[in-house]
């Protein structure tokens, strides 16, 4: 057998959970042709000694769906070992979108994700109305990752109701229409349907995004469609299952059971691990199951966290002492915050400063928590917070944020506490339960605020070597398998002969993210944080090494996954 690729003298962590064991592993083509030992030569060696071979990472929750247009890399997934990606979720997709209509769309995406409107004009060649045609345009691009997309409820709307998908429930026409084009689309390789129902996502002008505005009758109706077809799988709906108010978390919990019953459509949602919602949005997943329906819920390994900055946003830019220095550009403002005496009169008002105009929804900073807020110094655990660095100065808080930022020439993030504090306990629940899937990482959304596609790497170094709480194959298996199982991508997600040969070459000892920074690289000039890792020698999509020591080879191979509906 003429190999084109053999990793060898590795360590295969094949994605089962079960044991690991030294292997050389043989690729032909885009699959995984021999695993054991192979000892004729290969048209490309790459040697594994001390490491561990382990499948692409899977990430079953981005909004990649326009970065693609203007990034074949797929960044910041692609540093951080993840070789496919589903996207499209919380409602929110480009398409369907009518060519005199696209504002709309773009009121989605901007605010509820931090996209920047900018790069969405600039990036994108809007060749595309439907969603088939949308699949067609992804299909064509040069892409480094294998990207599967969903069907987004806000952009179906609003492709369907105009204006009043807004303000309106849908009249039997639009609800008909919007019907017809899900199946369609379905019927074209979409991998399910998205809907988000959350007060964190809101557009630009300050209402709630079109799919919160569709009464529940109508989301029934469209899940309806998969179940008609047996295709598809529902992200989003549950939200109201971790609200504060136990009784929106009984009522929602009751709809989502009986509509996962109902229909026979797989039903995911992301689940925030505090408590008691963390916990009783596993006993619902349970519960389903119990009453004949399928769900399972997409955990985080850290918590959902915003980065702040001087060179993006702060607590402190809603404070009118702020608001002047803070409207010019960044050299002027390096050269501002340098004066002792401007330090002095803004550290004062950020102390005493009133906040109110932080509403608190989505990623937007908040009123500030200098105890909670940590210093970004460092990928993993432990990080400082603001408060110990300032006692540590003998200044206060504020003083202390000022002081680091002009120390580094403003590269220095903060990490704000979460927006829903996770109870240590639940996430360690939720990471082992059966019924669970650890992603979530919102790439490609959020590009200036949240940066989450390091999951992965940090999963593998704070969970399984910092804490020992994992095993390295039972890790292993909650990025690779067990995302493969929940999406149904049956032929990727173990190391095994036969399937697509989507790789990774890591060093278990150092693998894990490095600390972020602000880049200028977006269409049309505007910010993003880009964060890559350490310890990740290689990564392996569709048979080709896409990347060696955090440096793209060039190669892009990734693929649009189309799923089939059977009838």
């Amino acid at each position: 057998m003429g190999f084109d690729l053999v990793i060898r003298n590795g360590t295969v962590v094949d994605g089962s959970g079960l044991g690991s064991y030294r292997a050389d592993v043989g690729v032909v083509g885009d699959r995984i042709a021999f695993v054991g030992r192979i000892r004729e030569r290969s048209a490309s060696d790459l040697d594994a000694d001390g490491l561990v071979v382990t499948p692409g990472f899977i990430d079953g929750h981005t909004h990649l769906d326009a970065q693609v247009f203007w990034d074949p890399l797929g960044a910041n997934s692609c540093w951080h070992g993840v070789t496919t990606v589903v996207m499209g979720n919380c409602g929110f997709t480009l398409a369907p979108v009518r060519s005199d209509a696209r504002a709309l769309v773009v009121r989605n995406l901007e605010r509820a994700e931090d996209i920047d409107p900018a790069a969405l004009a600039a990036g994108i060649d809007w060749s595309f109305e439907t969603f088939p045609e949308y699949l067609d345009a992804v299909d064509a691009l040069p892409k480094g990752l294998n990207y599967a997309a969903n069907v987004g409820h806000s952009a179906l709307r609003t492709w369907a109701m105009g204006e009043r998908a807004f303000e309106s429930e849908a009249s039997d026409d639009e609800l008909a229409l919007m019907a017809q084009h899900l199946e369609a689309s379905l019927r074209a390789g979409a991998i399910g349907f998205t809907t988000s129902r959350t007060e964190h996502h809101e557009t630009s002008d300050g209402r709630p995004v079109a799919s919160r505005v569709a009464s529940w009758d109508e989301l029934r109706h469209l899940v309806g469609v998969m179940g008609r077809l047996g295709a598809g799988i529902l992200e989003g709906g549950a939200e109201g299952a971790i609200s504060p108010d136990p009784d929106v978390r009984a009522h929602t919990g009751a709809l989502v059971r009986a509509l996962a019953v109902e229909t026979g459509v797989t039903v995911t949602t992301g689940l925030v691990a505090t408590d008691p919602a963390g916990n009783q949005m596993l006993d619902l997943i349970d519960s389903v199951a119990a009453a004949g329906g399928r769900m399972f819920a997409q955990t985080h390994c850290r918590g959902i966290s915003v980065l702040l900055s001087f060179k993006t946003r702060l607590p402190f830019d809603v404070l009118p002492e702020w608001e002047l220095i803070r409207s010019l550009p960044e050299p002027q403002q390096r050269q501002a915050f340098r004066d002792p005496a401007v330090r002095e009169r803004l550290a004062r008002a950020a102390m005493a400063g009133d906040y109110t105009r932080w509403r608190g929804i989505g990623a937007m900073p908040r009123t500030p928590d200098y105890e909670g807020t940590l210093v970004y110094q460092r990928g993993l655990p432990p990080n400082p917070s603001v408060a110990d660095v300032a006692r540590q100065r003998g200044c206060t808080p504020a003083e202390a944020m000022i002081d680091l930022a002009v120390e580094t020439d403003f590269e220095q993030l903060f990490i704000q506490p979460s927006l829903y504090p996770q109870d240590p306990a639940v996430l360690r629940r939720a990471l082992r339960h059966p019924r669970t899937v650890m992603t979530f990482s919102d790439s490609g959304a959020h590009l200036s605020q949240i940066c989450d596609a390091s999951i992965h790497t940090y999963l593998l170094g704070h969970w399984v070597r910092q804490l020992e709480e994992l095993t390295l194959e039972d890790a292993v298996r909650e990025i690779t398998l067990a995302p493969a199982l929940a999406w149904g991508f049956s032929d990727r997600g173990l190391v095994r002969e036969g399937l697509v040969a989507d790789l990774n070459v890591f060093d278990p000892v150092t693998v894990g993210p490095l600390v972020p920074r602000v880049v200028h690289d977006l269409p049309g000039g505007g910010s993003r944080l880009e964060q890559r890792a350490e310890g990740l020698k290689a990564t392996v999509v569709n048979g080709r090494v896409t990347i060696v020591d955090g440096e793209p080879t060039g190669q892009l191979p990734g693929r649009l996954l189309r799923k089939r509906v059977p009838w």
